[in-house]
């Protein structure tokens, strides 16, 4: 009997594992009985034909339906619209997985509650919540609006008011919450808008907006004084007005209103962006001195300038338009220049020749002279206060072909290049040395890139190396050349300029100055670089033309000691680097170049 029963047992259980072996033998690569993802059936399925038949079958990322709400406002949504979409190849994985990764006994048990009762896997969602707050952001566009105070509003010459508002704002992140659990859930259903409001202190506006339309109901007239500028008067139209007016917040007994006000910011930009245009400045008269007679020979006569007192313009519009008025004489302050036409030269301490250089160009194109004499005309009767930094670029008239200027080679970095204004440098170096050689402090001087020869030229036109490293170049507005007046006296200056050669004299009152001035001479020669020839599609064929010439590079340190009353007033080193400097040619196109020559790439 015990035989009978231990052989049934173990038939029994061959059976089992017989039949369990069958079982898995038939769904070996395939998902077992009762599995489904979201009501689709995937039994018996491999994982490519279950994601095959998500794909066809599982519509709730397009189908699915959100329908938010806000009052009688609706918007539906489907869920792919707001980020949603299903993996489905992972989807798909799941269900293939389930009932294969745990223990024998689990895996069984798996298999059987499936097969017996169904297993719903959960779709494997991809949730993209960056573009579910773009799309609340669409309706957050219809929903939201301003919270506005009750105010006066003008529409050019109108005068209307408003109402205050209540403002609404769509909560994206708090309304992405019930999203969210709706998505992860794959559920479908109502969403309603998180909207947040804010109430305005003033719902309605006061007495306020009649004292605007009186303002407003014409233009205001603000007249020039009879002493001041003759022009006509300034206008401010009801327009421009408007955008004077502010209303400002009052609190009384308990009660919060409007008051209507000028705006003072405003009215003060407004007032100070006119005023240059009534605005004269005071000049100086330029002239020079005559030795002789000890006069000033006038070359420009002086004026006398106008400036608006913006502050008391200010109080006189105030008081003006508040009290309804629309006319207001401006307030102006009369300024008067300190060099005047009959001003005795003794007076600003001019009594003598103080400084005389001059500097010489031999060889100058016709361009080049031009534009020379033009910029040293800007200077000629120029007048520099006592302890003053004078600036090259506060008197050099613009360079342009208008001024008088010529196109001419310049130097711009690292070449030499074709631009209106070449030469000027020659009037910046000659004033240049005029104030290091007289014992003025200098503020900003800038060396030119090599060196160049007009700027060592003697009387004769031979170079000399003596006048090496007292050079000086502009190049407005990025450099300049300054120095200071460093005395109690006034300055003028006269520019001369003949055939070749520029001499700029300083008159004033000598205080007791000399200066020694020493030289390194040059130094640390380097060679030039080879030639550079660089195509020029405005030469014609053919042609070849030298437009830089070769200098070697160097060095030179120029130190002078300047001394007051016999004792040192001041020391400085002037240090200045030359680049080495190549012959360059220009070419027109197709032009053959010497053997071994390469063309440039810049």
């Amino acid at each position: 009997m015990a035989f009978v029963l231990v052989f049934g047992l173990l038939l029994a259980a061959i059976i089992a594992v017989v039949g369990v072996y069958a079982y898995e033998n038939k769904y070996a690569g395939r998902i077992y009985p009762g599995v489904s993802v979201a009501d689709i059936d995937l039994s018996n399925l491999t994982e490519g034909e279950a994601a095959l038949k998500l794909r066809q079958e599982f519509k709730y990322p397009t189908s699915g339906r959100l329908l938010f709400t806000d009052n009688e406002n609706k918007w539906i949504y489907n869920p792919a619209q707001m980020g949603l979409s299903v993996d489905l190849l992972a989807t798909a994985n799941a269900a293939y997985r389930f009932g294969r990764e745990g223990t024998l006994l689990t895996n069984l048990s798996q298999q059987l509650s499936a097969y017996t009762s169904g297993f719903k896997i959960q779709p494997q969602i991809v949730y993209d919540q960056a573009q579910a707050y773009k799309s609340l952001q669409q309706v957050a566009e219809i929903v939201n609006r301003p919270m506005l105070e009750a105010g006066l509003n003008l529409n050019n010459t109108e005068v209307s008011t408003t109402d205050g508002q209540i403002g609404r704002t769509l909560d994206i992140s708090a309304t992405l919450k019930a999203v969210d659990e709706m998505l992860v859930g794959t559920r479908e259903g109502v969403v309603p808008l998180v909207v947040k409001e804010t109430l305005p202190a003033i719902m309605q506006v006061g007495p306020s907006a009649d004292l605007a339309r009186q303002i407003l109901s014409q233009a205001t007239y603000l007249k020039m004084p009879e002493n001041g500028p003759q022009v006509d008067p300034w206008v401010i139209e009801p327009e421009t007005m408007a955008k004077l007016l502010s209303v400002s917040r009052t609190e009384a007994n308990g009660k919060t209103e409007y008051s209507l006000t000028l705006n003072q910011d405003i009215l003060n930009n407004y007032l100070a962006s006119l005023a240059p245009t009534v605005q004269l400045q005071a000049q100086n008269a330029r002239a020079i001195f005559n030795a002789e007679t000890r006069q000033f020979e006038i070359l420009q006569p002086a004026v006398s300038g106008y400036s608006l007192d913006v502050e008391a313009s200010l109080k006189v519009i105030n008081d003006a338009v508040l009290a309804g008025n629309h006319e207001a004489t401006l307030v102006f302050k009369v300024d008067q220049p300190a060099v005047a036409d009959n001003t005795d030269p003794a007076s600003l301490g001019i009594t003598e020749l103080v400084a005389e250089t001059t500097s010489y160009f031999y060889g100058s194109s016709r361009e080049r002279l031009q534009n020379i004499k033009a910029s040293a005309d800007s200077f000629r009767g120029v007048f520099v206060p006592p302890n003053s930094v004078f600036s090259m670029g506060d008197y050099l008239k613009d360079i342009s072909l208008e001024n008088g200027y010529a196109e001419g080679l310049i130097i711009v970095g690292n070449q030499s290049v074709k631009g209106v204004g070449g030469g000027v440098c020659q009037v910046s170096t000659t004033l240049f040395r005029e104030v290091f050689l007289a014992g003025f402090p200098i503020i900003e001087r800038h060396p030119h890139a090599y060196r160049v020869g007009y700027y060592e030229q003697d009387a004769r036109g031979y170079s000399d190396p003596n006048r090496a490293g007292l050079d000086a170049t502009v190049y407005l507005p990025l450099v300049d050349m300054k120095f200071k007046n460093d005395t109690p006296y006034w300055m003028v200056m006269d520019t001369e300029f003949n055939d070749y050669s520029l001499t700029w004299r300083i008159w004033s009152t000598r205080d007791g100055r000399t200066v020694e001035v020493s030289s390194t001479g040059v130094m640390d020669l380097i060679d030039p670089p080879e030639p550079v020839y660089r195509e020029n599609p405005e030469l014609p064929p053919d042609t070849i033309q030298q437009v830089d010439w070769a200098v070697e590079g160097a060095s030179i340190d120029v130190t002078r000691v300047v001394y007051k009353d016999g004792a040192v007033y001041f020391s400085d080193t002037i240090h200045t680097t030359y680049q080495p400097w190549p012959d360059t040619f220009d070419y027109g196109p197709g032009t053959e170049l010497p053997e071994g020559v390469q063309a440039s790439s810049n």
